[in-house]
């Protein structure tokens, strides 16, 4: 597939609101003619936005025009195990585009994978039988381990932010390594101690990562000094970020670069979408330009058995009027 320069822009303006697997999902999303069996309409929670909403003080309106994409990182690998209804298969990680199609701009809302928040417990047919309030990330574990749990997942996340998602993309985490070797490496400063899990990785060390030690250094949080999801959220922007550069320059050094990724990569995606239509949402999220990546204020505690995250209301609030909506003059 013919490769232009404004493709290649658009591999790179998405690549940076997503971490480690995003620039891969962008690259395989650029030749959807290798997966069309995705071709399912995901049509999301209802809308329960107000038209009008007073925020301390302040009149704010509903914008006309946004679109939402949920991209999401499974904690688990392509081969674990078959489709499934048992599957344990978790969101460990989810980012929430909002593209403002009127004014040309994009959010990213990044939710922590630890945030307490209902979801559906599905039967085996799909259908929700009970709600349980788990780590968002669970939210995944229900459903068949692909299209159903992205959808069980997606509703989670218009309940917690009280918005309709309108499409999702997933991508396993052992893209993470392919998708790192395919740049050459991306070198970053260390920024926790991993002595127990991978003494190659020495805090305030400038390492160029190599493979799994990619992964490892996205995806760790048991074993290190602070096992919330707080830091690993930290380390996942700076990986995202010396990924973008990384990519940047493999784009401008070899204009098959794409196509390779996406060649190694396609595999690895779940999306309820077409390949017309992604490649269609594509087009429109790299005519926009990124404005900001939100992060929920909260507090993580310990739980009984893993961290919970319990997001700020107010912080909530402030992300959904300054993505959806706009100031009355």
């Amino acid at each position: 597939m013919h490769q232009n320069a404004d493709t290649r822009r658009t591999v790179l303006k998405i690549a940076a609101v997503f971490f480690a697997v995003l620039l891969a999902l962008s690259a395989a999303l650029l030749a959807l003619n290798l997966w069309e069996r995705h071709n399912g309409t995901f049509s999301g929670m209802p809308e329960a936005l107000e038209k009008e909403r007073i925020y301390r003080g302040e009149t704010y309106t509903l914008k006309d025009d946004v679109q939402t994409m949920l991209l999401l990182g499974l904690d688990t690998y392509n081969a674990d195990q078959p489709e499934s209804f048992s599957n344990a298969k978790q969101a460990d990680f989810l980012l929430l585009l909002v593209m403002d199609k009127t004014n040309n701009t994009c959010k990213a809302i990044h939710i922590n994978r630890d945030t307490m928040a209902e979801m559906d417990v599905l039967g085996v047919a799909g259908d929700p039988i009970d709600s349980v309030t788990k780590q968002i990330a669970l939210s995944h574990t229900y459903g068949n381990g692909r299209e159903v749990s992205c959808r069980n997942t997606a509703n989670a996340v218009s309940r917690l932010l009280g918005v309709a998602i309108d499409h999702y993309v997933s991508v396993t985490m052992d893209a993470v390594p392919v998708i790192n070797d395919l740049v050459g490496g991306v070198t970053v400063e260390v920024l926790e101690d991993f002595s127990q899990i991978d003494p190659t990785l020495i805090k305030g060390q400038t390492i160029t990562l190599r493979g799994d030690q990619a992964l490892t250094y996205v995806r760790s949080r048991q074993g290190m000094e602070d096992p919330t999801n707080i830091q690993r959220m930290k380390r996942q922007k700076q990986y995202l970020e010396a990924l973008y550069d990384r990519s940047r320059q493999c784009v401008r050094e070899d204009e098959s670069f794409v196509s390779r990724a996406a060649l190694a990569m396609a595999d690895y995606i779940v999306s309820d979408c077409s390949g017309n239509r992604l490649e269609t949402m594509l087009s429109q999220f790299a005519e926009n330009k990124l404005e900001i990546v939100h992060n929920m204020d909260g507090e993580s505690k310990a739980g009984e058995k893993f961290m919970e995250f319990y997001p700020d209301v107010d912080s909530i609030n402030e992300i959904v009027i300054d993505c959806f909506y706009e100031k009355e003059d």
